[in-house]
């Protein structure tokens, strides 16, 4: 990165990309869901913020539409105009509430950004519909995608699908296993789940509108490769806000992973280096019993005091900073790759 493009990219304002991309997108999105039955309409419009539990509407939409967003930049990176990105950006979206329906009931989460889970709010079997409704439109609507590249567009997706399968099948079977000993959870089994949960789909809404706008094989490759990282940078992130992240921004309790016992990469980094404090967090986790929230507090301290809070973090700006190398090695319009910069940058540095 040059210094030039280094501050061009930092006078961007990330929120102002994702209002922009947003107002652009939210019509189409509001557009595709209407079209479903009424029932799994409003759960699908509760899951995407649009309304309460009992369909009245609500003034702001949950999510930042960071995947959304890099539809639609993607898009404007290969020079294509940004209503070329909105058909990806709406299935990427699509998919992505989809996988938080679905991901909530079989975590067992009751809350998602501040308010009740979908089904916690509608049932279980009602949320598992909302979700398939939200899936099947997402392949609908790219596969109705104008231009002569929909069905490469849709063979995209559905193959990402399975990997975001793989990954979430991943993480459910890693919390069966224990945090110590032969059967434990190494550093490269978290990393594949990593890419299959979070970096898949995020490598995927990076691609779609370029490929739907015909750009060079190339091209796309480098824009999945640069979404891949942000999605590992991303996953990295996560795991660092689920056990010190601040309720008031994350809608869920402190050292909540914790609480779960989720195989994150602050813990097994850890766990993995040759110190007390490591020895005295693996005494702690090896009991395999769930954590109390006072033995939650101490293991916290305890993966922070290993470094493991430190690993993590530096893998996330690490991560971001390969994909920086991607969009800025590839032969994109400068515009797009500077707010993709620092869109990535704010990802990174979400509060913790």
């Amino acid at each position: 990165m040059t210094s030039q493009t280094g501050l061009q990219a930092a006078r961007v304002c990330p929120q102002h990309v994702l209002e922009r991309c947003r107002e652009l997108t939210e019509p189409a999105l509001r557009t595709a869901v209407h079209g479903l039955h009424p029932w799994p309409r409003r759960m699908a419009s509760y899951a995407l913020g649009w309304c309460d539990a009992d369909g009245t509407p609500q003034a702001t939409g949950g999510g930042k539409g960071v995947r959304r967003a890099l539809a639609v930049l993607g898009a404007e990176a290969v020079g294509a105009p940004a209503a070329a990105g909105v058909a990806a950006a709406v299935a990427v979206e699509l998919v992505h509430a989809f996988s938080l329906v679905h991901d909530d009931i079989m975590d067992g989460d009751e809350r998602r950004r501040h308010r009740q889970s979908t089904w916690k709010a509608f049932g279980t079997g009602p949320a598992v519909l909302a979700g398939d409704a939200l899936f099947a439109l997402a392949v609908e609507t790219l596969a109705g995608a104008e231009g002569t590249d929909g069905a490469a567009a849709v063979r995209r997706l559905t193959g990402v699908l399975r990997e975001l399968m793989a990954g979430q099948a991943d993480d459910l079977l890693f919390e069966t296993r224990p945090w110590v000993g032969p059967e434990a959870v190494g550093r490269s089994e978290y990393e594949v789940m990593a890419a299959g949960k979070t970096g898949s789909l995020i490598g995927c809404a990076l691609t779609l509108g370029p490929v739907l706008a015909g750009a060079p094989g190339s091209t796309v490759d480098a824009l999945a490769g640069a979404g891949r990282h942000l999605g590992a940078a991303f996953q990295a992130v996560d795991d660092l806000l689920g056990i010190w992240g601040d309720p008031d921004l994350t809608g869920k309790p402190v050292h909540a992973d914790l609480l779960r016992g989720k195989k994150t990469l602050p813990v097994l980094a850890a766990l993995a280096t040759d110190t007390p404090a490591a020895r005295r967090l693996a005494g702690l986790l090896a009991a395999g019993t769930p954590l109390d929230p006072a033995a939650a507090r101490r293991a916290a301290r305890l993966v922070e005091e290993a470094g493991g809070r430190d690993v993590a973090l530096a893998e996330a700006r690490r991560r971001a900073a390969a994909a920086r190398a991607c969009l800025y090695g590839a032969p994109l319009g400068a515009a797009a790759t500077d707010e993709l910069v620092a869109l990535s940058a704010f990802l990174v540095d979400r509060r913790l």
